[in-house]
């Protein structure tokens, strides 16, 4: 197999979400510091994670890998994918909790600032135990599980949710993420 495989191609989002996840400790950081952080800014973070790590990333694992692997015999409960899902599905809470202080921030609340900054650390606190469980557990036992031909079907499905979200939107938020990781010195 001279392509990726599925799980090289999620660990490669891995790195992307990883690095806007340095960018957002950072920007909490300097909020709660008093310093100003362009609301772009923000609303930007807020997109790449409702898109690229929600609907792309997640979107993935939860339509296509998770159900592979439950018809291999993994349980969709407990560890690893419950667990995982469980994950997700507080993520999506802290994006969209991150998202309504951003717009009530944008409009001139400042109250928010701390809304904002609470969404952040949570989601700062979050990923990098969340991508450490899939990189370090779940993708090597979906690589010992899936057979050769289950990969290939999980890469050309991978490659439908890409066309759904656009793969120029894609490419567009792996730009943004190095934009934010390099202007805000975080670490990838």
């Amino acid at each position: 197999m001279t392509e990726k495989t599925p799980t090289e191609i999620l660990e490669e989002e891995h790195r992307v979400i990883e690095k806007v996840v340095g960018a957002m400790a950072v920007i909490a950081e300097t909020l709660d510091q008093g310093g100003h952080v362009e609301v772009d800014t923000l609303r930007d973070v807020a997109a790449f994670m409702r898109t690229y790590a929600d609907q792309c990333h997640h979107g993935k694992e939860e339509t296509h890998l998770f159900p592979a692997l439950e018809q291999k015999g993994v349980p969709s409960r407990g560890c690893p994918v419950g667990a995982l899902l469980q994950e997700h599905k507080a993520g999506r809470a802290l994006v969209a909790a991150f998202t309504e202080a951003v717009n009530q921030f944008a409009g001139g609340d400042d109250s928010k600032r701390d809304a904002v900054i609470s969404s952040l650390r949570g989601l700062v606190a979050l990923y990098p135990g969340h991508i450490w469980k899939e990189d370090y557990l779940l993708f090597p036992m979906a690589n010992k599980v899936l057979s050769r031909d289950d990969q290939t079907d999980l890469c050309e499905r991978f490659q439908a949710v890409e066309l759904s979200v656009g793969h120029d939107v894609h490419h567009r938020f792996e730009q943004m993420a190095e934009r934010l990781a390099s202007v805000l010195g975080s670490r990838s």
